[in-house]
């Protein structure tokens, strides 16, 4: 065993990756406070090719540096698009036909591994403020909660953390991935 060489792991230029055909799904991102967890978000993103990220509220937005730093440039490569308010961003997307769902624990969210994305629809997954998570008026829109099984003491994960595992999961249902 050996790591792939650069060349051999195929990797698209920025300009081609911009037309290249996307999952179906787009991120949501309420009032995330750290650049940090922004930029890993985008990561994430351009990873999964995602269709679009919306950085709402106090999201902090390209260019920035500290998003830069852990983005590593795919900031430049996945779409985005900025809303003062995260409602307003999720009513738009409803209004286009998609399944807006909140990556939340609440009263009566869905256990990731039973939830099942609308079959045809196009997908949103709203990701919270680190402390207090998807603000409460954005969830009453939301068509479903969808909650992460944790066993330990905290029963939170870093929001990047949350976004990579939540998209595995649905891309894998979706049979993008």
């Amino acid at each position: 065993m050996r790591k792939l060489t650069m060349a051999e792991l195929n990797r698209v230029a920025v300009a081609d990756f911009k037309s290249t055909p996307k999952s179906p799904v787009v991120l949501v991102m309420d009032n995330v406070r750290s650049l940090h967890n922004v930029g890993a978000v985008f990561r994430t993103a351009d990873a999964f090719a995602l269709e679009k990220i919306w950085l709402c509220g106090i999201t902090g937005r390209p260019p920035h540096r500290e998003i830069t730093k852990t983005a590593l440039g795919s900031e430049a490569a996945v779409a985005w698009e900025y809303a003062p308010e995260t409602a307003d961003a999720v009513g738009a997307l409803k209004a286009a036909g998609y399944q807006v769902v909140a990556v939340e624990q609440t009263t009566g969210s869905v256990p990731l591994p039973q939830f099942q994305p609308a079959p045809g629809r196009p997908l949103a997954l709203v990701l919270g403020n680190e402390v207090f998570g998807v603000d409460d008026a954005v969830l009453a829109l939301c068509d479903v909660a969808v909650e992460i099984p944790q066993f330990g003491t905290k029963h939170s994960l870093n929001v990047g953390v949350a976004a990579g595992v939540v998209l595995w999961d649905v891309l894998v249902k979706l049979g993008v991935v």
